[in-house]
């Protein structure tokens, strides 16, 4: 009896430890990121300087995505998420559409209200929907995507906006090549994790928990910057 007594009591601990390191994941995460979440990671790989020819628009479209860790952590919740629905593509594309659309609006000096705040809100809403397994209908979660792909797509702009006509289409091209390339590996590495038997919701969970990280850290910087601005 007092070994049982034992065995429980330690297990209890264990699993307690678990929660626990799971929980200062994204809190790790954060803090780190809060060091190094500034402007540059927004930038597209032409150290500032606009591109000016078709490779150079490739290129840049190619690494933005890349580069900005809040626009990469993004897309691969969204690739992850939509591993979880039987026709899930539609999120991804949803957002990739809207992405574009998004660029153009910055292009053509559209308006829109507090694009990096709602950025990094959309990167912890996603991330949160991995942590929680929370169980929207695919028109909703798609229709989210869509949403954050306006402000996704708005803050593209900025690295583009004042180039040539083909620089800028080869940019177009570039970050949404690469945004359904990485939506579609997340996609399939959703799908590997989603067939591991028992621990189907722990690995998603996982990488939730680290998408919020950078959500947080990202969207705490976004605030400080907005209540105290240099």
């Amino acid at each position: 009896m007092v070994r049982s007594s034992m065995r429980r009591s330690m297990g209890s601990q264990l699993r307690k430890r678990s929660r626990l390191s799971q929980l200062s994941l994204p809190l790790v995460s954060s803090a780190g990121l809060l060091l190094t979440a500034t402007p540059v990671l927004a930038h597209h790989a032409m150290a500032g300087r606009l591109p000016a020819n078709f490779v150079e628009g490739f290129l840049s479209g190619l690494a933005h995505p890349v580069i900005g860790l809040d626009h990469l952590a993004f897309v691969v919740a969204v690739g992850l998420l939509a591993a979880t629905e039987p026709m899930g593509l539609v999120i991804p594309i949803a957002f990739i559409l809207t992405a574009m659309l998004g660029t153009g609006l910055h292009l053509i000096s559209v308006p829109l209200p507090a694009v990096e705040l709602l950025v990094s809100g959309s990167i912890l809403l996603f991330g949160s929907l991995l942590v929680r397994q929370t169980k929207l209908s695919l028109p909703m979660v798609a229709g989210l995507a869509a949403l954050a792909g306006l402000f996704h797509g708005y803050a593209y702009g900025e690295a583009i906006f004042g180039a040539e006509m083909t620089p800028l289409l080869s940019y177009l091209i570039g970050f949404t090549a690469i945004q359904l390339l990485i939506a579609l590996s997340a996609f399939w590495v959703g799908r590997r994790l989603l067939r591991q038997p028992g621990r189907e919701s722990a690995n998603l969970r996982s990488a939730g928990l680290v998408i919020c990280g950078i959500g947080i850290a990202f969207f705490a910087s976004q605030v400080v910057a907005t209540v105290l601005p240099v």
